[in-house]
């Protein structure tokens, strides 16, 4: 990790960047996770820990599109990013870029420039962040091979700012004494908002000791200033790099100026009485003592940020990630679960901060129980317990965490019946004052309604999946002299199933018929049409039809249906005898072929209209010859298309993995092919794939390529 993140403060340095935010995927790579950040706090970049890859955020565009982003204005990035920009409403430049290592996807990494920085990356800023993101792919490929893969720990490394020059006692000593003489009132604050050096003049505006204020977040120290201001004038200053400025009452009537001018180390704040009684509006936002409640400014953006994130998430456990991940730094928690009735008793649905041991004590225990979450889920009331000590007063038998000491039991309800209960937990005693408990009431039931609609999704899900695997074959029929491997992968989590079906068929001594194809549209009429396709080309193939006649017939019969949905599909017809293949396809991919001699391409066809278009549609039949060893490959669009990736290109690669593994049987040709697909692009589309051989010796891998 010292080596990545050296690399990391070299870029930082290299681009003269504002911020820095290092990621690498998780091992299942469904997210990014922070593991390095510069030039801001972990407190502010709390949003942004994990990301998820399909989520419309810059460093998820750049892995999923495996290119680099650039976010000229702040305009651009809120129209391209509106989840970001809610959070972060300030004028920045932002590029983020995928960590590679030849088609291997590690991570990526994000920059922020202030709006002072030109509108495009320089050249040599583009070199530096391909330069280092080729570098990092290398290294992070080299620890996973010895087996010590970097992944996100409790902790996110933050690289402190490297000074020009370091000042020598003397030097330091006479800033120090200058500072102390000004009349101006000043205060410096460290990257993480608190308090490192404040003059005598800044602590008789305040009205507040040195020593008491030294170490402290001012916002929170200094109970007659509004803290909200403060947070975010200093949240504004630190992100976007950029002066900003507020005024506030300090009781009785003195208006006092505050202006924050940013650093990479750290924020200068000068504070100087108001001229003119209540400031005028160049001076920033006036608020007077208790305008805003205890919840912070940081805490609040977090909040919006989860807001907007539930809109997007889809199913269940996409809701209690993006709970997890905002919910336990917003408010500081050390733990959070989620847990659902079922059949009369708590299901524990997502966790963070327990151990599975713990959360074994939790899970099945019965609704009916004189336990604390099972009271407050059939109750519907929210039950804050600032002690353990209050807790084991009002419920002796509820285990306890660790040391765990104070929690927050909030019933997840909409329409007025419960759909789960959130439980949040502190290591250390918390009053829960009542704008706190207020707002996680309100954020319960905004949470309640996602939810509801991910347990909808996921039942619709369900249905639909099982539908569509019960209308695929269970298993493919044995045919003497024809070596056949099927693989089905569905699409990844987040996504709708696809109308994706393949079928192996028996039509007669020494002959066979593959097909495959691909049904327009990811819901349950997809996954019906997709049986009533199959079944028809099943029926018209055994009737010992031409292959371009059994895609006309199918085609016709789903004319007649009008389904509103069309379909592509390869059929491929197998003489064993004659050594011959008859294909046909309907808008489909032409399927991948290593010949024996080792030549390997992508067979030349004439494509016909996708099933369902025109019902005189015709679909011209290719004959190739297909002696023993040869290796046929059908897949759908899933196994090559994704954003950002060239179809043909793409079909290109599969072709040389084809042929690489070609003298290997059907299944590790059709395992080496997937493998393939998966590591170079995400799963956003469900896939099939068939892989066809007639009895003989498998061809050699080939010199050169047909």
């Amino acid at each position: 990790m010292r080596r990545f993140a050296g690399l990391f403060e070299g870029l930082v340095r290299d681009t003269d960047a504002a911020v820095g935010m290092l990621y690498v995927l998780t091992p299942e790579k469904r997210a990014l996770e922070l593991v390095a950040l510069s030039g801001m706090p972990r407190r502010i970049a709390a949003p942004w820990a994990r990301i998820g890859v399909d989520d419309a955020a810059p460093v998820a565009q750049a892995v999923r599109e495996r290119s680099l982003v650039w976010v000229g204005d702040s305009k651009e990035l809120a129209e391209r990013f509106p989840r970001i920009a809610l959070v972060a409403p300030y004028e920045i430049l932002l590029a983020a870029a995928p960590i590679m290592d030849g088609d291997v996807t590690w991570g990526a990494v994000c920059l922020l420039w202030p709006v002072s920085h030109p509108p495009a990356l320089s050249p040599g800023e583009r070199d530096a962040i391909m330069v280092f993101c080729g570098r990092s792919g290398r290294l992070l490929r080299h620890y996973a091979d010895r087996g010590h893969p970097v992944e996100a720990g409790a902790d996110v490394l933050n690289l402190r700012a490297v000074r020009r020059r370091e000042p020598g006692r003397a030097e330091a000593l006479a800033a120090y004494e200058f500072a102390a003489r000004l009349p101006t009132g000043c205060c410096s604050l460290d990257l993480e908002g608190r308090v490192r050096f404040l003059n005598q003049a800044a602590a008789d505006l305040l009205g507040i000791g040195a020593a008491d204020l030294m170490g402290s977040l001012p916002w929170e120290r200094l109970l007659w200033l509004d803290g909200r201001a403060f947070e975010d004038a200093y949240r504004a200053a630190v992100i976007s790099k950029q002066t900003t400025a507020f005024t506030a009452l300090r009781p009785p009537d003195q208006w006092l100026s505050f202006r924050l001018d940013p650093g990479l180390s750290g924020v200068s704040v000068t504070v100087t009485p108001s001229q003119r009684g209540r400031p005028a509006a160049t001076d920033g936002p006036a608020v007077p003592p208790g305008a805003h409640g205890p919840v912070g400014a940081s805490a609040m953006y977090q909040l919006m940020y989860l807001a907007a994130t539930l809109t997007e998430a889809v199913g269940v456990r996409d809701v209690v990630d993006q709970v997890a991940d905002q919910l336990v730094p917003a408010f500081e928690a050390q733990g959070l679960v989620v847990l659902t009735a079922e059949g009369g008793r708590l299901r524990v649905v997502g966790q963070r901060g327990y151990t599975d041991d713990f959360m074994a004590q939790v899970d099945g225990a019965p609704l009916t129980s004189h336990i604390v979450t099972a009271r407050a889920l059939t109750s519907g009331t929210p039950l804050f317990f600032p002690s353990f000590a209050e807790l084991h007063r009002a419920y002796p038998h509820t285990p306890r965490f660790r040391h765990r000491d104070a929690w927050a039991f909030l019933p997840l309800i909409t329409s007025g019946r419960p759909v789960g209960l959130l439980v949040l937990s502190y290591d250390r005693p918390r009053p829960f004052p009542q704008t706190e408990r207020t707002v996680l009431v309100a954020l319960a039931g905004l949470i309640a309604q996602a939810m509801d609609r991910a347990h909808l999704y996921d039942t619709k899900h369900q249905l639909a999946r099982t539908l569509q695997t019960g209308l695929l074959p269970k298993e493919l029929p044995r045919i003497p002299g024809l070596d056949v491997a099927a693989r089905y992968l569905p699409a990844g989590h987040g996504s709708d199933i696809g109308g994706d079906f393949y079928d192996l068929i028996h039509c007669g001594t020494n002959c066979a018929a593959v097909t495959i194809g691909d049904v327009q549209g990811h819901n349950l009429q997809a996954a019906a049409l997709m049986g009533q396709v199959r079944i028809a080309v099943h029926a018209y193939a055994t009737a010992h039809s031409a292959p371009g006649e059994v895609l006309a017939r199918t085609n016709r019969l789903l004319s007649d249906l009008d389904p509103g949905l069309f379909t592509s599909c390869l059929f491929v017809h197998i003489d064993l005898e004659r050594h011959v293949a008859r294909l046909a396809t309907a808008g489909h991919p032409p399927p991948l072929i290593c010949r024996p001699d080792g030549r390997a391409g992508t067979l030349a066809m004439t494509p016909g209209l996708l099933l369902g278009i025109a019902p005189d549609g015709e679909y011209p039949t290719t004959q190739v010859p297909l002696p023993p060893g040869t290796l046929l490959a059908l897949y759908t669009d899933g196994l090559v298309e994704s954003p950002g990736t060239d179809a043909e290109l793409a079909a290109g690669d599969l072709v040389r993995y084809l042929a690489a593994a070609a003298d290997q049987g059907v299944d590790a040709v059709a395992d080496s092919l997937l493998e393939h697909a998966l590591r170079t692009a995400p799963g956003t589309d469900d896939t099939a794939l068939l892989v066809v051989r007639p009895g003989g010796p498998g061809c050699v891998p080939p010199a050169n390529e047909g």
